[in-house]
């Protein structure tokens, strides 16, 4: 359990410097765009945005290559490396002096993300064993839904009050802890030595594959164009003042740790309603959301519950994708949080020009639904060619 308990730790770690750039992009907008704020917040806050979407490239890029490349080295060094290179590009964002050099380390801080929680999600999956794969990956997924209650609330009020980049040095120094931890709980886990970069790509061969990683690129995209601009919205649209930004971000984070730990549960007991009946819940609450922002006490139930829908149907994605990739274990994990970021990328860059466009900031959270519903559609479709060839399979024989 402490083993696990330290692989949470860096989850934890990930969720806060993922997330807490969305509750603090007005500061970051103001004190590295000084001019376009003065002349248009709104557009410093929609340039800003792309800190997000370039964090989620270094995770799409780091994801396969990293975990391709170490599938073959014991687990439990690959989890220190990770964590310290973690450690490593965090720092750099806390010292970047510019805009231009602040993205850059975004970039860099996103690479290890991916790895992480895929060749994490494997080590949890194996203490736990037949039948509970999928609460050993929510184990590891709980430091990041935590985050989401503590981490990146309190970031946000310490980022407010004393300057963004303090939240980046508490980020940094969480997954400096997370290294010692593993280092010392963690037990040897053998990697594979005959596995390679190119055999793991194998994967990606795999139509299954592909459309479970469509089901979180874009479903989870939804996600992310209403989460990336939640501080907007509670200031602009609700009225309230910056001080609730991180109340709402609470209230988010603990609709998301109940929905990982219930999404566990459901995931191992029917895996396809888990995720058909997420999606469809997802796009029901943003539309929900929307329609309702401008009420302070509706916007912290919507926003709760978008929390706790998405969280429920991450480790059904994470598990499903593991069970159709076949022998291809490292990357298939690895890739989920690929998709998990091109879905970031996506609602954030969607999210951003929408609002570039000048319809305001609930538009994203529109555009979030839309994503929600292509999801779902990619899903039955996935679920649909598998009932297919099972039927086909069962003629033959």
């Amino acid at each position: 359990m402490w083993a696990l308990l330290s692989l949470a730790i860096g989850s934890f770690g990930i969720g806060m410097t993922e997330f807490v750039v969305m509750g603090l992009l007005p500061n970051i907008s103001a004190d590295l765009l000084p001019a376009t704020w003065a002349s248009a917040p709104e557009d410093a806050v929609a340039q800003a945005g792309w800190l997000i979407t370039l964090y989620a490239l270094g995770v799409v890029i780091g994801a396969p290559t990293i975990a391709g490349v170490v599938a073959k080295y014991p687990r439990h060094r690959v989890m220190l490396a990770l964590a310290a290179a973690l450690t490593l590009g965090n720092t750099l964002t806390l010292l970047a002096p510019t805009f231009e050099l602040v993205a850059a380390s975004r970039v860099l801080a996103g690479l290890p993300h991916g790895a992480y929680f895929g060749i994490g999600a494997l080590v949890a999956a194996d203490v736990m064993g037949p039948g509970n794969r999928a609460k050993g990956v929510a184990f590891v997924l709980t430091g990041l839904t935590v985050a989401n209650v503590v981490g990146v609330p309190f970031g946000t009020f310490l980022g407010q009050r004393f300057g963004w980049r303090i939240a980046f040095l508490v980020v940094a120094l969480i997954f400096a802890l997370a290294a010692v931890m593993i280092a010392l709980t963690v037990p040897a886990h053998a990697g594979d030595p005959g596995r390679t970069l190119r055999a793991e790509l194998r994967a990606l061969r795999i139509g299954q594959v592909w459309l479970t990683l469509g089901v979180g690129a874009i479903g989870f995209g939804g996600f992310f164009a209403a989460y990336s601009y939640v501080a907007s919205i509670v200031t602009e649209v609700a009225g309230a003042p910056a001080a609730v930004v991180p109340v709402i971000l609470i209230v988010m984070g603990i609709g998301m740790t109940i929905g990982n730990l219930v999404g566990g549960h459901l995931a191992d007991r029917d895996l396809k309603r888990t995720m058909l009946a997420g999606l469809g819940a997802l796009i029901v609450v943003q539309v929900l959301l929307a329609l309702t922002a401008g009420a302070l006490i509706a916007l912290g139930l919507f926003i709760f519950l978008v929390g706790f829908v998405s969280s429920v149907l991450s480790p059904s994605i994470q598990t499903r994708l593991m069970d159709v990739a076949g022998d291809n274990q490292s990357i298939a994990a690895a890739l989920n949080h690929s998709a998990l970021n091109i879905g970031n990328a996506t609602g954030a860059f969607l999210g951003g020009v929408v609002i570039a466009a000048g319809f305001g900031f609930v538009a994203p959270v529109w555009v979030g639904a839309l994503l929600a519903a292509s999801g779902l559609v990619l899903a039955l479709v996935s679920f649909g060619i598998e009932a297919r060839s099972a039927r086909t399979a069962a003629a033959v024989a």
